[in-house]
């Protein structure tokens, strides 16, 4: 609360700043670049404020999990993957929240078969839902010794993080929980004991597992936290009536999904195929400046809900 109401007494001051120095521009008493940065600034608090609003429902103020998985090309693919939640994590840093990795399992070769990790942070899910979906890459491939051109996909899920202000109803009978031992990094624990944790929630057949805390337990908790977060997602579909949420997430991670294209080569371009945003500073999007893709998504929900609205 003392943030919102900080963001508000930020806006209203630079509201009346932007007022002072338009009356001294007027009377040439300041310079257009002083007025300029001051309006700069005003703007970024107002979008600020323009995104708080615009995310008012109860679960975008959650925490978020977010999973990225590679799609098929081997090596290519799980680099892609790993590229990915470098992304994020820069993306995370920026806005003030931090990264809890949950669940990691390293590729062959080079980067990453799966990854799941928590972002903690006010409206940490209102925000990066807008990430969900498949996300494609053209590039050389560092891996080809022909130098020759890929396309590599991955995709990514979201779910709202559950706290305990919401209540995820499991039975126990539900569930089938199995245990073995963790691969990768971990040194001798993780050969001698089986501290990773597969959960299958039967009914929906939804599987999560967790095998980057060093016991067992630790692992069943993290797990129990990500299937708590899959149901509350398809509960909040439900209820919604509206599953196409979910079942974009559920494309085939190939041609014709993607939501985002990331092309290296032959030039550099970011396009989201949702909002049509695009940008030539592919680097600084692998460098997490993602807010303005985000912000289209957001803006275009609230346009196409409205136009439904009105249709109704």
């Amino acid at each position: 609360m003392e943030k919102e109401i900080d963001l508000w007494s930020s806006l209203e001051g630079r509201h009346g700043d932007v007022e002072v120095l338009l009356e001294f521009a007027e009377a040439g008493e300041t310079s257009l670049e002083e007025l300029e940065k001051e309006l700069n600034d005003y703007q970024t608090i107002v979008e600020e404020v323009e995104l708080k609003m615009i995310l008012g429902k109860k679960e975008d103020t959650q925490d978020a999990i977010i999973a990225i998985h590679p799609g098929a090309g081997g090596t290519e693919s799980q680099d892609w993957a790993q590229m990915l939640y470098r992304m994020y994590s820069r993306w995370a840093e920026q806005q003030d929240f931090k990264i809890d990795l949950i669940d990691m399992q390293p590729g062959d070769e080079a980067g990453i078969k799966d990854v799941t990790f928590e972002v903690l942070g006010d409206y940490a899910y209102g925000l990066a839902k807008a990430e969900a979906g498949v996300h494609r890459m053209v590039r050389i491939s560092p891996f080809d010794s022909n130098s020759r051109r890929h396309t590599s996909f991955a995709s990514v899920f979201v779910y709202p993080s559950v706290n305990d202000e919401i209540e995820v109803d499991i039975n126990s009978a539900d569930l089938r929980i199995d245990t073995y031992r963790a691969s990768g990094a971990g040194g001798q624990h993780v050969n001698k004991t089986d501290s990773a944790v597969r959960i299958t929630h039967i009914p929906t057949g939804i599987v999560v597992q967790c095998q980057n805390e060093r016991s067992q337990h630790k692992n069943k908790n993290q797990a129990m936290k990500i299937l708590k977060a899959r149901l509350y997602q398809v509960e909040l579909e439900k209820e919604k009536k509206r599953n196409k949420g979910l079942e974009d997430q559920k494309k085939d991670i190939g041609w014709g999904s993607q939501i985002r294209s990331y092309v290296f080569h032959p030039y550099n371009m970011v396009k989201d195929h949702r909002t049509k945003e695009e940008t030539g500073n592919a680097q600084a999007v692998m460098d997490g400046d993602l807010n303005a893709f985000i912000r289209a998504y957001l803006l275009s929900n609230i346009a196409d809900n409205s136009a439904e609205t009105v249709k109704d």
